[in-house]
């Protein structure tokens, strides 16, 4: 193996809401086959989470027990493999694919540098932006299980919904092949700057966010809710509901994971008071509290 395992790495360094405790021990592969070969030597009752940007993720102050694999920087190949299809790891940043796609003239993946994550991340949870979903573009993915033992799998394996999706237990993506369309690398280009200008000017990205922080209900929008109950800039120790958009919550500076997630709370509830909705989180809260 010639990665690097560290033993409680803070994980505040690795997510984007700057906030977290530590992981027990923590493994920065080298590539996959590097990451294949330590998986296949862990104990078979350990656990295991995979980490790629850190966004659409809390991480509670007592931090991970067990293996995070980190695959930021890491499992990052990509390739194309016929006239409209793409290889690419998991590590791969969702905006890097969406690149990578326009320069070989391939559409239906612009939409991607609209996600602030990893392909292994969009493929966990379905996510999308501006009117796309990652799972409209996905054709097969190679998975890896706790025994270090690689398959290949089909959409069909999976229950895919709107920001879920439901596979074989005890497996995690590797890498995927995105099926795309032919067409103009101008088009894609201008396509995914408009894209990129209208999250600029919608949303926080210059802050410490998630992104979204609630799933948007049948016919209507998360923001929308939150805003209509008076909650744009409420503020739980270092936690805020931003001012530019409500579905997301800045970290000021000072927050710790148990502000963000009262917070959250707090969110709900009110939502729910004043509007009769029951909002349903987006990110993914994992570790234990403090």
């Amino acid at each position: 193996m010639t990665g690097v395992l560290l033993k409680n790495e803070l994980l505040a360094k690795y997510t984007s809401w700057r906030v977290g405790g530590p992981a027990e021990q923590m493994y920065l592969p080298e590539d996959k086959d590097d990451l294949i070969a330590f998986i296949s030597k862990l104990p078979k009752s350990g656990k295991m989470f995979w980490l790629g940007l850190g966004s659409n993720l809390l991480v509670r102050d007592g931090g991970i027990q067990g293996t995070v694999i980190n695959t930021r920087g890491r499992l990052k190949a990509m390739s194309m493999i016929d006239t409209n299809k793409v290889y690419v790891e998991a590590g791969v940043p969702c905006a890097h694919v969406a690149r990578f796609c326009m320069g070989l003239g391939l559409t239906g993946a612009e939409f991607l540098a609209g996600i602030p994550g990893t392909m292994g991340g969009a493929l966990k949870m379905n996510a999308g932006a501006f009117g796309g979903e990652t799972w409209n573009i996905v054709e097969t993915v190679e998975m890896i299980n706790s025994r270090g033992q690689v398959s290949k799998r089909g959409v069909e394996a999976f229950e895919v919904a709107y920001r879920s999706v439901k596979g074989v237990e005890d497996e995690w993506f590797l890498a995927v092949e995105l099926l795309l369309t032919k067409g103009e690398s101008e088009l894609s280009q201008q396509k995914i700057k408009d894209l990129l200008e209208q999250r600029a000017l919608t949303q926080p990205t210059n802050k410490p966010t998630c992104g979204s922080v609630f799933k948007n209900p049948p016919g209507d929008y998360a923001a929308r809710l939150i805003d209509a109950s008076g909650l744009k800039g409420y503020v739980i120790g270092g936690a805020c509901i931003s001012e530019k958009h409500a579905n997301f919550i800045e970290n000021t500076g000072n927050a710790t994971a148990a502000d963000i997630e009262t917070l959250i709370d707090y969110i709900q509830q009110q939502v729910q008071l004043q509007q009769g909705i029951n909002l349903q989180t987006e990110v993914c809260k994992v570790g234990e509290p403090l």
